[in-house]
């Protein structure tokens, strides 16, 4: 026996087992971490991000007004005094808990995928404010409901517009209620839309996701609508007749539905079509025999489909909305975002294409606005 082997039998320590040993408990005590911790959120490429402001998430009107009548420096001051006291949901909070149900949802079917809704809370507020706000995503259970669902990404710009931020989170969406700073996503072809509150809200799913477009000038270009505005309606019906097989070009929110699709499409592999917790609808002012063709055959060329699509020949918008209450309805028009509003919908208005250039069918003159 060599004189190593008789150390190693005498008991001595050996150093090779030695390390082993400590590297296994380190592994198990890593993998006990992994499995009592909360997952990370899924990585960006992955993700289906949306960027919601601090004040769409939450209700910050008090605190805006300090800001706007005692300053920055009070304004700071405040919210540290109040940051144990959670804010009140905003207007995009149903929005937000309902992709978390779909998160969920996804979880069941898909424990290991990351093809998931990724939060990220975005907001020129000063840093320090932050830990009101993660005291009001803990106080509401948005991290509690769904462990793997947390709210962990931030942007706290300070002041500064959050904008040139967006594309390094790899948005696929952003909603704040400051519409310059939607209008400057949409100028650098990141979907986005202003929200608006409703006095009264309708009751929604808990179950399902449910949002509605409208289509030209938010899942398409402005390119109809450009004609009927100039042109008139008869123009605009020989146009998409004539060119109902050449697809209209993508609008701003276009990028949003083929996410939602490639969501829906994770369930309809699993046979969950019917009981898919994720649930689009077209509604349209356009009428389907005049010029519903071109818009289907737009979706069927983009490998997209909604699930109802619904045309409306001029009629308004708002009631029928009420039967489908959806957790956001995007607009280009006010006069469609406010009838919304005052039937208790959730809306949200894309500053996109001619449409900003009129109110209620009649032109907007900009020198008149100005004054």
């Amino acid at each position: 026996m060599s004189r190593h082997e008789r150390v190693q039998k005498g008991g001595q320590p050996n150093s090779d087992n030695s390390d082993e040993k400590d590297w296994a408990a380190v592994k198990a005590l890593y993998d006990d971490l992994k499995t009592t911790k909360k997952p990370r959120p899924p990585k960006p490429s992955n993700a289906v991000t949306i960027a919601v402001s601090s004040r769409t998430l939450f209700n910050m009107v008090k605190e805006r007004k300090v800001f706007e009548d005692e300053g920055l420096e009070r304004y700071v001051m405040h919210q540290l005094e109040l940051e144990d006291q959670p804010f009140t949901p905003g207007v995009a909070f149903p929005f937000v808990k309902a992709l978390m149900n779909v998160n969920a949802r996804l979880r069941e079917l898909y424990p290991d995928s990351e093809e998931l809704f990724d939060i990220v809370l975005v907001t020129n507020n000063h840093a320090q404010v932050g830990v009101r706000l993660i005291n009001s995503i803990n106080y509401y259970g948005i991290d509690r409901q769904h462990q793997d669902l947390t709210i962990e990404r931030f942007c706290m710009t300070g002041g500064e517009s959050p904008i040139g931020y967006l594309k390094a989170y790899m948005t696929n969406l952003y909603l704040s209620k400051d519409s310059k700073k939607v209008q400057e996503a949409i100028e650098q072809g990141i979907a986005a839309a202003t929200m608006f509150t409703c006095d009264n809200e309708n009751e929604l799913s808990d179950t399902q996701l449910r949002v509605a477009f409208d289509g030209d000038a938010v899942l398409f270009s402005d390119e109809s609508e450009i004609i009927v505005k100039e042109h008139g309606l008869d123009t605009f019906f020989e146009h998409e007749k004539e060119f109902e097989n050449k697809p209209l070009a993508q609008g701003p929110l276009k990028c949003f539905l083929e996410a939602l699709g490639k969501l829906q499409r994770k369930f309809y592999a699993k046979n969950q079509r019917i009981n898919c917790p994720v649930r689009t609808y077209l509604v349209t002012a356009r009428s389907a025999a005049s010029a519903g063709v071109r818009v289907l055959k737009t979706l069927r060329s983009w490998g997209l489909e909604v699930d109802e699509a619904l045309f409306l020949a001029g009629a308004p918008k708002g009631p029928l909305l009420i039967k489908i209450r959806p957790h956001i309805f995007f607009d280009d028009q006010m006069f469609h975002i406010e009838g919304a509003q005052e039937l208790g919908t959730i809306a949200a208005h894309v500053p996109y294409g001619i449409g900003q250039k009129y109110h209620k069918g009649k032109r907007i003159d900009i020198s008149d606005v100005e004054k």
